[in-house]
């Protein structure tokens, strides 16, 4: 079955799904994206990842392109039309086409691109026995809270460590560490505390994040807010990475150091259990 592409509007082919060359997007990575995971046909904290798209879009001064009920709708409208129930949602909006200059023209109409991708999203390998993450300098830019489709760190990042046979990376700055290039990164405490860091202009606000927050301290854990460093990363009891499409996988190793026993640890597994269950209760398509 040929994929089926949302594109301003219409419903095409992959093949003819395309946008203008002068798009701001393409020439200066002015547009931002978000990405909803689903599993036996849930749509997975959608509220959460509309509401951020909505953020992101206003922090760069470009206009929704549909209402935000509009955008569900084009969500469960390509999830039927490519029969999927596990995968990805992928939403693009960019501030739209005119002549390459860097201060963009007043009223452009934003283009708005969105897609499904099939996957296999939970059971994987890496939840099961857990991920080794490199440690790498932060190289983005200071408004990291926007989702925004200039990626080329992350992708540098995700390269290097990938070459050096890693899993993935963690991103550090001033000793501290950021995020993961495309997670939040939590640590497990010796003394049992779950710690990551707060909200700021240095980290994206995750929508997984903040959805297994909620279910720690709905389970009465101990939950710290704070920065962390390398060196408490690496002394850490366990640690472990949440995102859209990854849940909650297991951190086992860190850079050259082996977190706890090598294997996931009892508080990951837990967290991982009560998330797939809260998943698994969102909205149904």
């Amino acid at each position: 079955m040929t994929r089926q592409i949302y594109v301003n509007g219409a419903f095409v082919a992959e093949s003819d799904a395309v946008i203008p060359v002068m798009d701001r997007g393409f020439l200066f990575g002015d547009g931002i994206y978000e990405v909803t995971a689903m599993i036996d046909g849930h749509l997975i904290d959608n509220d959460l990842h509309l509401a951020r798209f909505e953020r992101s879009l206003r922090e760069l001064g470009i206009p929704m392109p549909l209402p935000l009920d509009g955008i569900r709708k084009v969500q469960i409208e390509l999830v039927r039309r490519n029969q999927m129930t596990d995968g990805t949602i992928y939403l693009e909006v960019t501030r739209g086409a005119a002549e390459r200059n860097f201060l963009p023209e007043k009223d452009l109409k934003p283009n708005f691109v969105a897609f499904t991708q099939p996957k296999k999203l939970y059971g994987t390998a890496r939840q099961e026995a857990g991920i080794a993450v490199a440690l790498s300098p932060d190289p983005r830019w200071e408004r990291r809270d926007i989702k925004t489709v200039m990626l080329l760190g992350q992708v540098m990042a995700k390269q290097a460590a990938h070459a050096a046979g890693f899993d993935d990376v963690w991103l550090f700055q001033d000793g501290l560490i950021t995020e993961g290039a495309s997670n939040t990164a939590f640590i497990l405490t010796r003394d049992g505390t779950i710690r990551t860091r707060p909200n700021s202009h240095d980290i994206l606000p995750g929508c997984t994040r903040k959805a297994v927050m909620q279910l720690i301290a709905s389970e009465g854990l101990a939950l710290e807010e704070r920065a962390f460093s390398v060196a408490e990363a690496k002394d850490a009891a366990e640690a472990f990475l949440t995102s859209a499409s990854s849940f909650v996988t297991p951190v086992v190793r860190i850079a050259d150091q082996v977190i706890g026993d090598g294997r996931p640890g009892l508080m990951t597994r837990k967290l991982q259990a009560i998330y797939l269950e809260a998943a698994r209760a969102c909205e149904t398509v």
